[in-house]
């Protein structure tokens, strides 16, 4: 019967992909790696189960043939589990060769699907269940789908031409049920916390507290002299990952109450332009969260064009919930137009209807347009982009969620000013995704990050000591300050940290002149956060008081190069920012003579001259920025959004994907954690299936690049 069958595929032309999608760049650089040519066919064999694969091998028609991100041999390409005779699953093997488990298969094809996910070849003939199978929602065969099952359940349905029937719309994922209340999220696991109290005592030995130091400007002033606009550096480190110290299982993962599991709702534009290369390349960088979150954390996954709807609620990670997230994400197919409005307003629809809340809730954005329902004007410095966010993840609203939005511009042609304000109004990053296959890398930093939450709630309060001193400026970034009418006292609120990552304000005061004491108190920093695991608020165990010396006669004073490169790293983002004010204002030779002059300053200042890693960063970030802007057509094309990246970055301290900032050659990776590193290695590495040898080794440039080799990074 298989020989038959074979035989008859290839008289039919079955056995080659005719469909050849839009080439990706075949320039020869790391990203080649990272694809691979369409591989031979392979036939089923329905009564056992199994395949055996055709002597003649299936060729591209092309030379330019797409070549897509492929699973290693013998994994099914939708849910990245081992796909081998025997074990219990069918195996289907379609006419452009390329074979899935025949649960993942008709799951894909239930939704509306009549092309290879792998290929994109437009298949002739599509599987699909019996009637008697319940499909998605048949809970209890989700796994136990056997080889005998595949004798009555596999049935290949012709697929009607589509002359003469181009009119009626393709059906889609919008034809899958949505409730009308999201209070369907999948109950959090109780034990969990119960195991959390017992483990508390364990927790506290292995969760370090933060680190919180002080730096004054200089270490002494003379007493007769006043300074001012004298500056004081608060630094701020958060504990490291638990994670290292936690049981691990025999499938690699740490235990649950290891680190605050996580609530991930990711938003995704399906809109006609992501068709073709992007939505394969999406589906496997979704794949590639869906594998790295645990059995704690839940996903949720919103599909957008001209509509939204939620096509897979909000579920536990367990093997299961996996499986099914990964076939609610290869059901996904590419038309309409760009609704980023309504997508977000059901991301945040899941989060204000779910019954309960993991200690971590975020959503992630990925567009490659512009939102052509709620925002018209074209992008500008003022517009307003508040329409695009709910209200109810505004950060500044007192009775929000607090729902961070990671928004990931993808290609040249998304509108990152409104990407780069929707994060903002939410309290979260912006990325641009430039090269199209850096999605997973750049997804696998946001996670890396997400997953490593350690502190919760963060305010910090910064008090003035000395009776004559007043607070002149407290430099936070994105952060919300707030200052007393006397400006004696101000707070900052800091929110999440992930684990290892740090935090660095600048606070300026004028120092009077005294001459009653050789000591001068300044200022008094405290602080109180909420630890994500136990859910108890902290305080900060050690409260750092400021402190100068005063001197009976003036000197030269060293200046701290801890503050040298935090006003370094200020004055950087100043810069970008007036750079581009005036590039929106199509003055580009202004913006790139600003930019200019700041580079200039910067390499004469000590902690550049010293060599420090984040002033070669900075400069190299200028650089950069100056030939982005070096035409109105490059501005456009790449400038905006980097340039709006690298201002998310600087103003909330946290790493950006931009450019190549995710290889470890770049030079722009300011803000990277280890956390964040181990990540990106494993989406550069362990999933692609590259040799150990030729693994990547990413380093982070830290603010205190001294403390590395402390850490083991």
């Amino acid at each position: 019967m298989g020989s038959k069958w074979r035989k008859m595929k290839l008289a039919l032309g079955f056995n080659t992909c005719v469909h050849i999608p839009r080439d990706l760049d075949d320039s020869p650089s790391a990203a080649a790696a990272r694809f691979s040519d369409v591989t031979s066919p392979s036939v089923v064999s329905p009564a056992s189960g199994g395949y055996y694969s055709s002597s003649t091998p299936t060729t591209p028609s092309s030379s330019s043939a797409l070549r897509l991100p492929k699973s290693p041999k013998g994994t099914c390409a939708i849910c990245l589990n081992t796909m081998k005779p025997g074990q219990g699953h069918a195996i289907f093997t379609a006419e452009c060769s390329h074979s899935f488990h025949f649960h993942c298969i008709t799951s894909n094809v239930k939704h509306g699907n009549q092309i290879c996910p792998v290929c994109r070849a437009k298949w002739k003939e599509i599987p699909f269940h019996s009637p008697a199978f319940n499909g998605y929602h048949d809970m209890a065969r989700i796994n136990p789908v056997t080889a005998r099952d595949d004798a009555w359940t596999t049935v290949m349905r012709r697929i009607p031409s589509p002359q003469g029937d181009s009119v009626r719309p393709i059906p889609s994922l919008y034809h899958v049920p949505e409730p009308a209340i999201f209070d369907d999220d999948e109950a959090l696991d109780q034990q969990n916390s119960v195991t959390c109290h017992k483990n508390e005592a364990d927790h506290d030995e292995i969760m370090n507290r933060i680190e919180i130091k002080t730096y004054p400007e200089v270490s002494s002033v003379p007493m007769s002299s006043s300074h001012d606009n004298f500056a004081v550096l608060i630094h701020l480190k958060a504990p490291q990952a638990a994670t290292k110290q936690s049981n691990v299982g025999t499938n690699g993962e740490t235990t649950p109450n290891s680190r605050a599991s996580v609530d991930l709702v990711t938003v995704l534009d399906v809109s006609g332009s992501m068709g073709g290369t992007k939505i394969a390349l999406l589906k496997r960088a979704m794949g590639f969260v869906i594998q790295n979150l645990g059995p704690s954390d839940r996903l949720s996954v919103i599909a957008f064009s001209s509509t939204a709807r939620r096509i897979f609620p909000l579920r536990l990670m367990t093997d299961t919930g996996r499986q099914q997230a990964l076939q609610a994400v290869n059901s996904l197919s590419a038309n309409g137009g760009t609704n980023i409005a309504e997508g977000l307003r059901k991301g945040a629809k899941v989060f204000t209807e779910c019954r309960s809340k993991n200690p971590v809730c975020s959503i992630i954005l990925l567009s490659d347009g512009q939102d052509t329902y709620t925002v018209n004007s074209r992008p500008s410095v003022g517009a307003d982009y508040q329409s695009l966010v709910p209200n109810s993840i505004h950060r500044n609203n007192g009775a929000g969620l607090q729902i961070p939005v990671h928004a990931f511009g993808f290609g040249s042609d998304h509108d990152s000013t409104s990407m780069h304000s929707i994060s903002e109004i939410s309290g979260g990053t912006f990325s641009f995704i430039e090269a199209e296959d850096v999605i997973q890398d750049a997804f696998a930093q946001c996670i890396g990050g997400l997953l490593s939450v350690v502190v919760q709630e963060l305010q910090v309060e910064v008090a003035c000591i000395h009776p004559s001193l007043q607070l002149n400026s407290v430099k936070a970034g994105s952060y919300q300050t707030t200052l007393s009418g006397n400006a004696r006292m101000a707070s900052i609120s800091v929110g999440d940290l992930y684990a290892d990552e740090e935090r660095d304000f600048l606070v300026t005061v004028n120092v009077p002149a005294d001459m009653s004491s050789h000591e001068m108190s300044l200022l008094l920093v405290k602080g109180l956060y909420r630890d994500p695991i136990t859910k108890e608020m902290v305080f900060l165990e050690e409260n750092s008081e400021v402190k100068i010396q005063r001197s009976d006669s003036g000197g030269v004073q060293e200046v701290s190069i801890q503050v040298d490169r935090q006003r370094n790293r200020l004055r950087v983002a100043e810069a970008i920012a007036e750079a581009r004010i005036a590039a929106e204002r199509g003055n580009l030779s202004t913006a790139v003579s600003v930019l200019d002059s700041c580079h200039k300053a910067l390499s004469e200042t000590v902690s550049a001259k010293a060599g420090d890693r984040l002033c070669a960063a900075l400069s190299a970030e200028l650089k950069e920025m100056q030939e982005r802007m070096s035409t109105q057509r490059v501005y456009e094309q790449s400038g905006r959004a980097y340039v709006l990246s690298g201002l998310s970055s600087h103003s909330w301290q946290r790493a950006t994907a931009r450019g190549d900032s995710t290889d470890s050659t770049s030079l722009v990776q300011a803000y990277q954690t280890p956390s964040m590193v181990d990540m990106v290695t494993r989406s550069q590495t362990m999933i692609l299936g590259a040799p150990t040898q030729h693994r990547r080794v990413l380093r982070p440039a830290k603010s205190f690049p001294e403390r590395q080799s402390q850490r083991g990074h």
